[in-house]
This record gives structure tokens, sequence and C-alpha cells, in this order.
């Protein structure tokens, strides 16, 4: 499934991204929404350390980060055949659900060290506690070493615990996006399925960040 012709796993990092953006972008429109806000809009102005626009340049910059990183270790390891067929759907199920499990023990132990550890806690996880009231695009405002080690290097070690196909993989690492990037929504929409499924939505990470 070649594309502009990037390959499926350039695709794959690229993806993601825009997925990302236009997601935030829906929530964006949506935060007039009054009723919806968990935190009235002043709330955010008063409370957060950082501007939206600040926001804005630390997760391009860690974007841009991560697209190194990742063209970097596909450089090393090669992009593979590019004719692997994809496994039957019943397969990629079990894929995404041992990934997320992966994904989700990595994220945990990884965030609970940098809150545990005072160090770690006050120069590198502070930075994404900046965001007192969170928003949606501010799901990957956070130190680059955090977004290496947590975010980039966590999704590394699920996809090839999973054995993932690249545009599994695709799906797989926009979907992660989704999810963080609902959590930090700073939004309660009834009926959302991941309200509903998860106990860690964005009620609670919103909460977390107070």
């Amino acid at each position: 499934m070649a594309l502009l012709g990037l390959s499926e796993e350039v695709l794959g990092v690229i993806a993601p991204m825009l997925v990302f953006w236009a997601y935030s972008g829906m929530y964006e429109a949506m935060g007039s929404m009054d009723k919806n806000r968990l935190f009235p809009r002043e709330e955010e102005d008063k409370k957060n350390l950082i501007s939206r626009c600040q926001t804005i340049k630390g997760v391009l910059f860690n974007q841009a980060c991560q697209l190194v990183f990742s063209l970097g270790l596909l450089s090393v390891i090669g992009k593979g055949d590019a004719n692997i067929p994809q496994p039957p759907l019943y397969v990629q199920a079990v894929q995404l659900l041992v990934a997320m499990l992966v994904q989700d023990v990595w994220q945990y132990f990884g965030h609970r060290l940098f809150h545990t550890n005072r160090f770690l806690y006050k120069h590198v996880h502070a930075m994404h506690h900046h965001l007192v009231v969170p928003y949606s695009f501010g799901a990957q405002y956070q130190h680059p070493l955090e977004a290496l080690l947590l975010d980039n290097v966590g999704a590394v070690v699920a996809y090839t615990v999973a054995g993932m196909t690249p545009r599994t993989g695709m799906f797989f690492f926009s979907l992660t996006l989704i999810k963080s990037v609902d959590d930090h929504s700073g939004l309660w929409l009834p009926g959302h399925p991941f309200h509903k499924i998860f106990s860690n939505n964005s009620a609670f990470h919103t909460v977390h960040h107070q």
C-alpha cells in the first residue's frame, strides 16, 4: 500500500501524526461547547503555565524528533518485505490487543517512575504538567526524553512483541494517539466508547493534571 511513493513503514510514521492533528482539530472545534467542558475556558487561561503557541511548538519539535528517530531506525533495520501479506483479521485483532497490553504496561510503569523519582519529575515530567488544564494537542507536549522513552521506544517494543505488519502498526499507532488526544481533551462526551470502556479517560486524566 505505497502512497505518494512512500513505503508502508514510512507511512506508518507519518500517517499517525496527521491523525493526531486531525483528531485534535476536531476536539478544538468542539471546545466551544461549554456543557461538555470539564473545566471552563477561563481556568485554562488562568492555571496553565504555557500558552497554546508554546504547546504547539513543543509538540512539533517532539514530532520532528520522532520522525528522525523512526526513519533512523528504519535505515538501520531495513524496511523489510514490501509484499508481505496482511494476516487474517482475527490475527490482526489479537496483535492489536497484545500491542495495547504491552504499550499500556510500558506507559504505566514509565509514567509511575517519572512521578515517583523526584529528579525525573522535576527535570523531565513536570514539563507535561505545565498544562494544569489540558487540551487535545497538549497530549504530546512533554520533555523530548520522555517522548523518546515512553512514546517512541514503547511503541517500537509493542509493535515488535505483537509481530504486526507495517499496515497494522499504522492503525495501532493512530489508535493510541486518538486515545491520548481524548484523554487530554478536557471534554466529557456522553456515549463516547472510550469513556465507557476505560476508567483512565478524559475525566480521570484531567483530574490527574490538577
